[in-house]
């Protein structure tokens, strides 16, 4: 998984320029974000902790923002939850952008099965300790972090606790079949590396696609032209879903990959109108 940079676009210069001239108005803005932003622990691992955003006025709900990166510990919430969660906070919801454990060794390592779902597990779990109405919770990810947002809504039933149950989930370009992400390699053998061995029908536990039927909706958002994770990855879940008699619906989308975290694009367009029709 690659995050694309943009370098060396016309008129950069010139809006450095006027950023610079607007310095007090943007220091102000920024403040004001990080008195609306508080971070919390929930571990003693440096990786076990989720920043949580809060609108103007009541919050419509809760969206825990659950970062991708084929659950690698070079990709965090920083960089790739954070400007998901500004944009739900300016929606009106309250973000709990949540950190886990990944796989890998040093800074953001230590993961992997069980330790990375015990983490979103109790992450989760961590809003029942939060001055936050936990009546509607939507578990929102991307890629990696589309799979454990779905596996999240189950995880009462594979020994986890439940505290603070998933009332809806939206994946973007989500891992929902582990066993056919690993036949196909994706990630570059992601999928081996977080179980510790090849995904097989023992691994239901872990895997969305043998977690059939859940109780709540699903929202499969994806891009037809997606390199990373196959389309194929969000039709094929939203069938079996619906066959099983869950309520799941595929939102097909322009763009790519990371199009669907983009908080300006129509993608991302789409996912408000979705949350819309919840809070």
């Amino acid at each position: 998984m690659r995050r694309r940079t943009v370098l060396g676009l016309p008129g950069l210069a010139a809006l450095g320029a006027a950023a610079a001239a607007c310095g007090g108005h943007d220091e102000a803005k920024e403040t004001e974000r990080r008195t609306r932003m508080s971070r919390h622990t929930y571990g003693e691992d440096p990786s076990q902790y989720g920043d949580l955003l809060l609108p103007d006025g009541t919050p419509r709900g809760v969206v825990v923002v659950v970062h991708g990166g084929f659950w690698k510990s070079e990709y965090d919430a920083d960089s790739l939850g954070l400007p998901l969660a500004e944009a739900l906070a300016a929606a009106g919801w309250a973000a709990w952008n949540l950190e886990y454990r990944r796989v890998g060794t040093g800074p953001g390592g230590g993961g992997g099965a069980p330790r990375t779902f015990d983490d979103v597990a109790t992450g989760i779990d961590h809003l029942a300790r939060l001055d936050v109405d936990t009546s509607t919770v939507v578990t929102l990810g991307h890629s990696a972090g589309g799979h454990l947002a779905t596996w999240a809504a189950a995880r009462g039933r594979h020994g986890w606790a439940e505290q603070v149950p998933v009332t809806h989930v939206v994946s973007q370009a989500g891992v929902l079949d582990l066993r056919a992400a690993d036949r196909d390699g994706l990630g570059g053998g992601a999928v081996a590396r977080l179980l510790g061995h090849p995904a097989t029908s023992a691994d239901a536990r872990f895997d969305p696609a043998q977690q059939l039927p859940l109780d709540v909706p699903v929202w499969c958002v994806h891009a037809r032209a997606d390199a990373n994770v196959p389309f194929s990855q969000s039709v094929d879940y939203v069938e079996r879903a619906t066959a099983a008699g869950a309520e799941a619906t595929l939102v097909e989308v322009d763009g790519d990959h990371f199009t669907v975290i983009d908080p300006g694009s129509q993608a991302w367009t789409r996912q408000l109108a979705i949350l819309d029709t919840i809070g």
